[in-house]
């Protein structure tokens, strides 16, 4: 306060002296950032040693995704992969398949070749889920996994083929699928078959839609028609007319993953469904298959839903997408509804 009373001319003579003595408070701010990375780097630490431990994986990685130390994590959670305990490569392969980070990808790789099944399958499962990775280089890898003699193996290793869209997959899940007799696994390789995106499969895919098992019928037609196969998407059409919504319900989930240019002309009429909870499915099947402006619908839907439950409907076809309430808000205000 007394600065203030002196005269003008005696100010800049004691400005220097002002920042001299601001240099401590500014140096003992800094180190508050650096602080709190290397405290969150230490509750990791913790949780990986309950990983460890086997004093939970999955609550254990919860927290480490909360705390943004996936990476650091799966670094060091990969030093373990080569342990000799059945038990630890167990948890360690679980953990590493969740946390999803590319630097569990070496690890996973070797504990696909693990003697042990529930190991081999975890590892498959995170090889699928691998951010930002090649599939191409991963496909190597997965390939001889359709042949393994664990059913739970076989079905895991197609699905990471087909979530890693793996296109020179598409001949061998097929011809595994024809000699696959357990049905869930069967019906992972026919819907990869479809996502690796060879529409050469297409042919190979057909006689499946005559097959007595349900299961098969439904993952030939959803691999026909992520390849837009025209007999794929008869098949769904014919659930999607159905009166039952049930039926329809089963007709849209033929198109997740799928794009919306394959999609679009098949879901649209449903944004007019008299299920709206099935409308707002097919507005987001159609948002994630690339189509933006189904995002605005969904906001707008549950915006103007004036029944509880159908407001509920569409939050719960919102959630997927983790939309932030200030997203939500410029949704609104673009609309012109909300200032």
């Amino acid at each position: 306060m007394l600065i203030f009373a002196l005269p003008v001319r005696i100010l800049p003579a004691l400005l220097p002296l002002a920042l001299l003595l601001s240099v401590p408070a500014a140096r003992a701010a800094a180190p508050e950032p650096a602080s709190r990375a290397q405290g969150r780097q230490v509750e990791a630490d913790a949780q990986v040693a309950r990983v460890l431990a086997g004093q939970g994986v999955g609550g254990a990685v919860s927290r480490l995704q909360f705390l943004g130390q996936e990476r650091y994590a799966a670094e060091r959670l990969a030093e373990a992969a080569r342990s000799p305990q059945l038990r630890t490569r167990r948890d360690v392969a679980y953990a590493l398949s969740l946390l999803a980070a590319p630097e569990a990808q070496d690890a996973l790789l070797r504990l696909a070749r693990d003697p042990d099944a529930a190991v081999r399958m975890s590892a498959a499962q995170g090889l699928g889920r691998l951010r930002g990775a090649q599939g191409g280089e991963l496909g190597t890898a997965l390939l001889p996994l359709l042949s393994d003699r664990s059913s739970g193996v076989r079905r895991e290793a197609a699905r990471a083929l087909g979530t890693l869209r793996v296109a020179q997959a598409g001949s061998a899940l097929v011809t595994a699928a024809r000699a696959e007799p357990e049905l869930e696994a069967r019906a992972a390789m026919l819907t990869a078959a479809g996502q690796s995106g060879d529409v050469r499969q297409g042919a190979a895919l057909r006689p499946f839609l005559k097959s007595s098992s349900e299961s098969t019928r439904f993952a030939a037609a959803r691999g026909l028609v992520h390849l837009g196969a025209p007999e794929g998407l008869a098949f769904a059409r014919g659930l999607l007319g159905s009166e039952d919504r049930f039926v329809r319900r089963q007709g849209l989930a033929l198109f997740e993953g799928v794009s919306a240019q394959h999609s679009g002309r098949a879901l649209r009429p449903l944004l007019e469904d008299p299920d709206r909870g099935l409308a707002a499915g097919a507005a987001r099947v159609l948002y994630q298959g690339g189509e933006g402006t189904m995002l605005e619908w969904l906001v707008l839907a549950a915006w103007r839903a004036k029944d509880p439950r159908e407001r509920l409907a569409v939050e719960r076809e919102l959630e997927p997408l983790h939309l932030g309430d200030e997203a939500r808000r410029a949704v609104l205000r673009r609309a012109g509804v909300a200032p």
